[in-house]
């Protein structure tokens, strides 16, 4: 019998664009590092631990990679933040891990937050440029030049779920939710035909129905099995088909709905899963139109389009939520899912103020009616750039944002707290305040522990393997009577004993 649906453990990690505009000789390695070392919030730079980390063990059971090297990520490319993010360099892009969430509500903000420690990132950098130089931040996925970097979301999901069952159900879903979760995009890429405009960044770089790769061969079900947690009772649902999106509404519905969908899955509460011929092919099929006319065939031989798909997974949600129940915050996701879909269905225009890729067409149609632009025309890649500016006096969507025209769920101080403060419902608030408080006694540092230089022979670590503990109920009094990291450890030694 399966365990009953843990509480959506989640988060995203979001890999940013960078340039520097008039450096000849531009490294985008060096330039991430400058960004995340230039973060005048940052409390602590601490060496990320890769000991418990295995990103190369398969869902399916196959073969081994070893992580990374501490060579590669060392303490000058990685900052674990007071709210419980990890600020890291990635390959050759800055990126930013929310910490871990509780619902999707919590999630959008913390990944909002990003966007923020992004900004005041650069701008510290800046002033470390030369003479004529400009550095530029992105939060997108694609360069325009054949490279597509990730937005990645995570979800803890019972061990007890067979991966299978995820695979099956998932595939179809993954691939039509494109059409509200689609950053859009000017023109195609990595081989795939010619396109004036598409729905998602992404979806051109697909090549597998399920694998373990996220930089080749990219695959629509990822089989990465890192928990993060304890391997026994949990696995870690890593999704890389999404885009990076800067709508609040569509961060949201991204998030609830697909924790919904997970619940019902682990709950045994949907039909037969829609089984595509072709899911790939379907992907970039979908995403090449954004009039959202495009057929797609399942396996049966049936068709539908995308939007078709998604009010079918609807129906089936909605009867879930009405026998199981959900959070307010996949309730409120579910609510704008639904009004989405119907005004798609109507017409995608209308969804400008929720969706960033009607927002971002409307903009590039009206540019080129004024203008008289082809599709091909430079300007439209620029301003299709310009619209996932991070900084807030270039941002296209900022300026939506600010006049009204997109759709807001937090406020300004909101996204500045929660740049400052972890959510207390997770583990993420015992890093946080141990960040803050024992910074300089903390060595090093991943999601399921913290490694303390306590002034002992030894150094101490603390394992965190159940994200649902390390919470502000159950650790604020414990870390209020500890005013050194000496005095925690020896508290955590001495409940121990008991």
């Amino acid at each position: 019998m399966r365990e009953p649906y843990v509480p959506a453990v989640l988060g995203t990690e979001t890999e940013f664009g960078i340039t520097v505009r008039n450096q000849a000789d531009f490294n985008p390695v060096v330039a991430s590092s400058m960004v995340i070392n230039s973060y005048a919030g940052a409390a602590s730079r601490i060496q990320w631990s890769f000991d418990e980390e295995s990103p190369g063990r398969d869902a399916r059971g196959f073969g081994y990679e070893p992580p990374p090297t501490a060579d590669y990520e060392s303490g000058l490319v990685n900052v674990v933040l007071g709210n419980g993010a990890r600020f890291y360099v990635d390959h050759a892009h800055p990126e930013y891990s929310t910490p871990e969430c509780v619902d999707a509500r919590q999630a959008a903000l913390h990944d909002k937050a990003g966007e923020l420690v992004m900004a005041r990132a650069v701008l510290a950098a800046t002033p470390l440029l030369g003479a004529g130089q400009r550095l530029f931040v992105f939060k997108n996925n694609s360069d325009g030049k054949g490279n597509s970097y990730g937005s990645h979301e995570n979800y803890l999901v019972p061990r007890a779920v067979p991966f299978s069952d995820l695979v099956r159900h998932l595939t179809g879903f993954f691939v039509s939710r494109q059409i509200f979760t689609g950053a859009g995009k000017v023109g195609g890429e990595n081989g795939r035909p010619a396109v004036d405009y598409q729905i998602t960044q992404r979806a051109d770089f697909f090549e597998e129905e399920v694998g373990l790769e996220t930089t080749l061969k990219r695959p629509i079900i990822n089989t990465r099995d890192e928990p993060h947690a304890d391997p026994t009772r949990y696995r870690r649902l890593h999704v890389i088909i999404g885009d990076a999106n800067l709508s609040e509404v569509q961060i949201l519905m991204k998030l609830g709905v697909t924790s919904v969908m997970l619940a019902a899955i682990t709950a045994g509460s949907l039909g037969e899963p829609v089984i595509l011929d072709d899911p790939v092919d379907a992907l970039w099929r979908i995403s090449h139109d954004p009039t959202l006319r495009t057929v797609v065939r399942t396996a049966e031989g049936a068709s539908a389009t995308a939007l078709e798909l998604q009010w079918h997974y609807h129906e089936w949600l909605a009867k879930h939520v009405e026998e199981h129940g959900t959070t307010d915050a996949n309730l409120e996701a579910l609510g704008e899912w639904e009004g989405v879909l119907t005004d798609l269905e109507h017409d995608p225009a209308s969804t400008a103020d929720r969706l960033d890729w009607t927002a971002k067409l409307r903009i590039l149609e009206a540019y080129r009616e004024r203008d008289r632009l082809r599709w091909t025309d430079p300007k439209l890649r620029m301003l299709d750039l310009q619209y996932h500016d991070v900084d807030r006096e270039r941002s296209l969507h900022r300026r939506l944002a600010e006049s009204g025209r997109m759709r807001r769920l937090f406020s300004e101080a909101e996204v500045h707290r929660a740049t400052q403060e972890p959510p207390e419902e997770t583990r993420a608030w015992f890093r946080g305040r141990c960040v803050d408080k024992y910074g300089d006694a903390i060595v090093a540092a991943n999601w399921d522990s913290l490694i303390f230089d306590a002034g002992e022979e030894s150094l101490k670590r603390v394992p965190m393997m159940d994200p649902l503990r390390g919470t502000r109920q159950l650790t604020a009094e414990l870390l209020e009577r500890s005013p050194h990291a000496a005095d925690l450890i020896q508290a955590l030694e001495n409940d121990l004993r008991r």
